[in-house]
């Protein structure tokens, strides 16, 4: 197969999916607005480090559909957590839902450490290519509590 047809679509569909969200919280983004804790980054950071993580994430399970790693396990997973990325934004922003974001967010890190390990096991550097992201929505997590907190 393509090469192409392997990365591009893997690639475009979280950053689009990320595209599709922003726009649609992006009247109701109050965070430059919120109660901020230590260590809370300024909102330009935001769609460049989802930007990075996605194509990361994208890219990572190309990895794997390219080299027919990609089961339907992983590519569940997969999938389940970037509907679960992708929903936590209008929870936290739209609805300002912030302690069930939080809750949410939690399920989130669940679901990308497991997605992380699934593809580590398969290729490696799959796996790695995950780190990142695990380490954002973890920081996200605090940065959720915290406002919650805060505000």
């Amino acid at each position: 197969m393509n090469k192409l047809k392997i990365y591009l679509p893997s690639v475009l569909i979280p950053l689009l999916s990320g595209v599709v969200v922003g726009l649609i919280t992006a009247g109701s983004n109050d965070y430059e607005r919120l109660n901020q804790p230590a260590l809370a980054p300024p909102g330009i950071i935001f769609p460049i480090a989802w930007t990075i993580l996605y194509v990361l994430m994208g890219l990572g399970y190309g990895l794997l559909k390219d080299n027919n790693k990609a089961d339907n396990g992983v590519t569940a997973v997969y999938y389940v957590q970037l509907i679960v990325n992708l929903l936590w934004p209008v929870a936290f922003f739209v609805f300002k839902w912030r302690l069930f974001a939080f809750i949410w967010i939690l399920l989130l890190d669940v679901l990308v450490i497991i997605m992380a390990y699934k593809f580590f096991k398969r290729i490696p550097l799959a796996g790695y290519m995950q780190i990142p992201y695990i380490l954002w929505v973890l920081f996200a997590s605090y940065l959720n509590i915290a406002v919650y907190y805060l505000n």
